[in-house]
């Protein structure tokens, strides 16, 4: 994933950036270059590439589909003592939602609604820049808005979480994967194609 740095504006200088990971101060990198390194930890400072944009909205609109589907659709199958029960993501959530509503309250936030939220909102910004055209209202409230989102969108650690789960419960019952699970599956690996993809400096510069 590409971290973008802190940018500041010297009053008789040029434009700096902080570092994300050492905060050594350097000089802004033109505009263009496609991938910057600090020289003194080498952590990637800018990442900038020809159709990188057409990237991150296609990322987007596939998240916002396959998040959708994915949702309805049968997450798992449980076979046990005969019996075969199905279940998706909504159940599951709908399930937790008396004693232990706390949990619900986080897979629902967490793993549905606000990365649902982040990718609105990435459209909402990604979508005129696309066409052309001038940015939408509050496109820079949206955008930040993306930004602070990103830690709390856990798609990929709730996969990992349901992976690990299955195979405790695996000697108990007959599990078998629906097809949500693999569309949770691709969208972690679809998030993680976003996140290498987004440039925060150059969407920034354009909704400057």
């Amino acid at each position: 994933m590409a971290v973008e740095a802190t940018t500041t504006q010297t009053e008789t200088g040029p434009v700096l950036i902080a570092c994300h990971a050492c905060d050594a101060l350097l000089s802004e990198p033109p505009a263009g270059a496609a991938r910057t390194r600090c020289p003194r930890c080498g952590s990637v400072l800018t990442t900038e590439r020809p159709g990188a944009l057409d990237g991150v909205l296609a990322t987007t609109l596939t998240t916002i589909v396959l998040l959708s589907a994915g949702v309805f659709l049968p997450f798992v199958n449980i076979e046990a003592s005969g019996r075969r029960q199905y279940a998706s993501v909504l159940d599951a959530v709908i399930a937790a939602g008396g004693e232990a509503w706390p949990l619900a309250l986080a897979v629902g936030a967490m793993v549905v609604a606000l990365p649902l939220t982040r990718a609105a909102a990435l459209l909402w910004v990604l979508a005129p820049m696309r066409l052309e055209r001038p940015p939408l209202p509050f496109a820079r409230a949206a955008f930040r808005l993306a930004i602070e989102l990103r830690p709390w969108s856990m798609v990929e650690i709730f996969v990992i979480g349901v992976i690990v789960a299955l195979v405790k419960i695996s000697g108990l019952a007959i599990v078998g994967l629906g097809a949500a699970f693999w569309l949770f599956l691709a969208l972690a690996i679809v998030v993680f194609c976003e996140d290498a993809a987004l440039c925060r400096r150059s969407i920034w510069r354009r909704l400057a």
